[in-house]
């Protein structure tokens, strides 16, 4: 299934090559050690966020420094575009903020050069607050520690058109919850429509990979696996779905727009979305809107995707004690749940997603999906790898448009794909 959009434009930026030989070195260096008195002067960077939450991250300051009175917190924030060459070059110059907003894969590369502090040593007593696998989510492969705070997170439930299930012969109140019940769907109802209607507009990605139960990665970190007997039988039963028309022809090039004007048109039976599609969906096909079902993501291991932001702190700080109290304040319960209700984001934190603000309804568009990711997201994996960079993933669709045509088998184009993504691997140091 193709990757929900994220709900801020922070999310979306490509992976960064840090030149780990460059800031491996440092002639300071801060204690790892959180447990002294929380003073001093530290710097905080946010990833495109002052534009629309200027007001809350100033709240946000002033109630730790009220909190702390011997501290004072400097906010900056980055735009979105250029935020992982910023964060390079920061860290090799020295100059990376005291506590860093970051994604996982952002998170490695420092992690690496000893740049990120181990919050399982320095914060280990935090750690029974936040999801099991948000927490999770900032850990290095071939490495031992946890190296950022979850904060947000973000999933995607899938749309879907009752109508053209009922039309197929299946039953629009049981969508297909494994990858098994989708290629049966899938194919039965391209096989009803005469291949008019597709039930997918996008091709697998990594994340299908894993959802599938594909060993992504092995335990060191050192190589990609995804190219193992069941990753090959699910590109396999891709190549079944393209070939019976049951998978759209334009996959290939599909974006999520254009995956988006398929199912609004009806030439697909299903589609990741937000609320802010279904409100399109009740203007724009009404006839679409009346029809829709909302169900979890396609998953085989009973666990769907999250896709998870974090707060890392700055391992050469001078005030450890100050940086790690501050990036566990902002990404506490409370903080998190006051974030939540002014985007259409997602607490990482134990029993947040239990208010009723995630599991009451009130019939609107919006708060409908929001159940429905909320309650996905308890259980919910990060399966991305977090050393899966943009390149790796463009290796990767690459491989699996060559084997949907037939130009490769699926074998030989997963064994391309993890061959191509292990040499950028060795390149990232």
């Amino acid at each position: 299934m193709p990757t929900p959009r994220r709900a801020l434009a922070a999310v979306v930026v490509a992976a960064v090559l840090l030149p780990l030989n460059a800031c491996g070195s440092s002639d300071g260096g801060g204690s790892t050690d959180a447990s002294g008195k929380v003073e001093g002067d530290i710097t905080f960077q946010t990833w495109n966020l002052r534009a629309n939450f200027k007001s809350y991250f100033e709240g946000l300051v002033a109630g730790f420094e009220k909190k702390y009175p011997g501290t004072h917190v400097k906010w900056i924030d980055q735009p979105a575009e250029g935020y992982a060459d910023k964060i390079s070059a920061d860290a090799a110059g020295g100059t990376l903020p005291d506590v860093v907003n970051v994604s996982p894969d952002l998170v490695a590369p420092l992690a690496k050069a000893g740049l990120a502090l181990d919050l399982d040593k320095a914060a280990a007593p935090y750690k029974p607050e936040y999801l099991d696998g948000a927490w999770s989510s900032h850990r290095i492969p071939g490495m031992t520690g946890t190296y950022a705070f979850p904060w947000y997170l973000n999933t995607g439930p899938l749309f879907y058109n009752k109508r053209l299930f009922k039309e197929a012969g299946l039953d629009p109140n049981k969508p297909p919850k494994t990858y098994a019940d989708l290629f049966a769907d899938a194919l039965q109802m391209a096989k009803q429509s005469n291949g008019r209607v597709a039930t997918l507009a996008n091709v697998p990605t990594v994340e299908d990979f894993g959802r599938y139960g594909v060993e992504l990665m092995n335990e060191q970190g050192t190589a990609f696996a995804f190219n193992d007997t069941k990753g090959i039988e699910l590109l396999t039963r891709y190549k079944e779905l393209y070939d019976a028309k049951a998978l759209d022809p334009e996959a290939l090039t599909a974006t999520p727009e254009s995956s988006g004007r398929k199912f609004l048109t009806e030439a697909v039976a299903m589609n990741p979305g937000s609320a802010l599609d279904l409100g399109n969906f009740k203007k724009q096909a009404p006839g679409l809107y009346r029809n829709i079902g909302i169900t979890d993501q396609i998953t085989s291991t009973g666990h769907v995707n999250m896709y998870v932001m974090g707060v890392m702190v700055n391992s050469r700080t001078k005030h450890t004690p100050a940086a790690v109290a501050f990036a566990h304040y902002v990404t506490d319960a409370q903080n998190q749940m006051s974030f939540a209700k002014k985007v259409a984001i997602f607490p990482s934190t134990a029993g947040s997603l239990d208010d009723p603000y995630f599991t009451k309804g009130d019939g609107t568009d919006e708060t409908r999906v929001r159940i429905a990711a909320a309650t996905s997201l308890k259980s919910a994996v990060n399966y991305t790898p977090v050393l899966f960079s943009e390149q790796m993933k463009t290796a990767l669709r690459n491989e699996v448009a060559k084997a949907l045509q037939g130009k490769e088998r699926p074998k030989a184009a997963l064994d391309n794909a993890v061959r191509a993504c292990d040499q950028l691997l060795k390149q990232q140091g």
